[in-house]
């Protein structure tokens, strides 16, 4: 028997056995051959007894190659990952039966805190793939014969059309098991080989998470609910998609929540439910948009009111109306830092005096991936370690770099961390506003709170993230 140092696993592979029998067995298929199966197993094992009981499972003949008993042990976690809830990973074959696949593989990507989940076929070749930590990492190989019916299943349990291919739908599950009871979005998308579904993971912990445990620093956490208490006036959070926007102001509007105060939101779509507010589904198809539910709004006799996204001149209009109005308005809109969201507001039509006297604060955000603190490698900084074009905020000795491990499934990183950029419009910004002086240097000038550079370098010099989730931040 020859003995390997690595080895590479194919998704088609992995899924000819469940988890359960990887993990029972301690084995990792290598091949599959016409009337024989092969296996990568470790040398203590009782290779006789185990190629027995195998070949009776499988029904053909069963062969081995002996590896390392900590490299079987790495893939075995990488795999076939065992849930943070503790469950071992689901069975890894569709068989077209919903009730057979499907759920566990929603409760396999819940457990392992996927956020969304990827259903897509191309011309040979139908996938699965999971969001973790905002990267995806196929799980599934799914036939191409099987895939219509996987998708059929779910386009059914959203109470989607299922004669309609042609155009995108949206719909909903509510999903019950031995995991828990939660929320899944479903979108279908017509692409050239068929149907692509994506299950967006509506964890409902995250709708009650507070302002504390979002990531601020104690003097950013001061300035935004300063901002927020104020009976009126706009508060914008800029980021792009899957930056934790959403969760920021769920978190403000759970403190804000109280038995004294109308809230109304416009979202598109609903993430979370929450108990005492008034949440309102955006419905386009009917002229259900921000700008008109916000239209109603202000005959609703709101305290607050949050829309989901700035998208045009219209809805921004609107939304300064009601602050000018006696309201708070929440929102968010698209731009790469918080300065740049006056520059969009001003570039979409709205006079700068207007901003100038209902802006109370606006802020960016995004996440970081963080290093998995059970095997990050700490190396000495070298002049090779920065790309081309990179300056460094400031000299550094040691520096932290991904490895891999059970802890974090190899991928290196385990969780991420929220950075924000806040500009608070006191009377000094709100000044630079009306007079249209858009220099982020002297914003700078004028505050001192850390841009989001400033941030992603602290978490590197703190050696909690690495060089290639900070250099986005500096290009």
């Amino acid at each position: 028997m020859a003995v390997v140092q690595n080895l590479q696993v194919a998704t088609e592979l992995i899924q000819r056995i469940s988890g359960d029998q990887a993990w029972h067995y301690q084995i990792v298929p290598k091949s599959i051959d016409t009337g024989c199966m092969v296996f990568y197993a470790c040398e203590n094992s009782d290779k006789d007894e185990l190629q027995a009981e195998l070949e009776i499972l499988f029904g053909c003949d069963i062969e081995f190659l002996i590896v390392e008993e900590e490299i079987l042990k790495n893939a075995l976690v990488r795999y076939y990952p065992k849930s943070s809830k503790g469950k071992k990973s689901a069975a890894k074959q569709f068989t077209g039966a919903y009730e057979d696949f499907l759920p566990k593989v929603i409760s396999e990507a819940y457990g392992i805190g996927a956020s969304d989940i990827h259903i897509e076929i191309y011309e040979e070749i139908a996938r699965i793939r999971f969001r973790v930590d905002g990267k995806l990492v196929e799980r599934y190989r799914v036939a191409s014969e099987e895939y219509p019916a996987l998708v059929n299943k779910i386009k059914i349990q959203a109470n989607l059309d299922i004669a309609e291919k042609r155009l995108p739908q949206d719909g909903r599950i509510f999903f019950k098991g031995n995991i828990g009871e939660f929320d899944i979005r479903v979108s279908s998308l017509p692409t050239l080989n068929g149907e692509k579904i994506v299950l967006r993971i509506l964890n409902k912990d995250a709708g009650k998470i507070s302002l504390e445990q979002l990531g601020f620093s104690e003097e950013q956490l001061e300035i935004y609910q300063k901002a927020i208490k104020r009976p009126n006036g706009i508060v914008l959070i800029s980021g792009p998609t899957g930056s934790g926007k959403t969760t920021t102001l769920y978190a403000t509007l759970q403190l804000l929540n109280n038995e004294e105060s109308n809230i109304l939101t416009v979202e598109d779509p609903i993430e979370y439910t929450l108990e005492g507010i008034n949440q309102v589904q955006l419905k386009e198809d009917i002229g259900l948009d921000f700008s008109s539910a916000l239209r109603t709004f202000l005959r609703q006799d709101p305290d607050i009111i949050m829309l989901g996204e700035i998208r045009d001149k219209e809805t921004a209009q609107m939304a300064i109306r009601a602050a000018l109005t006696g309201h708070l308005v929440f929102s968010t809109i698209h731009t790469n830092s918080a300065w740049g969201t006056i520059s969009r507001l001003v570039d979409m039509g709205i006079p700068p005096y207007l901003l100038a006297g209902t802006i109370n604060l606006t802020m960016a955000q995004r996440l970081i991936r963080l290093l998995c603190p059970k095997c990050k490698m700490q190396n000495a900084v070298g002049i090779s370690l920065f790309p081309p074009g990179f300056v460094p905020l400031h000299n550094l000795e040691c520096h932290s770099s991904p490895v891999g491990c059970e802890h974090c499934y190899y991928t290196g990183y385990a969780g991420r961390k929220a950075i924000y950029e806040l500009i608070p419009v006191e009377e000094n910004i709100s000044i630079l506003i009306r007079d249209n002086e858009m220099d982020s240097n002297e914003i700078q000038n004028n505050i001192e709170v850390p841009f989001l550079k400033n941030s992603a370098w602290d978490l590197f010099a703190k050696q909690l993230t690495s060089i290639e989730e900070v250099y986005p931040f500096f290009i």
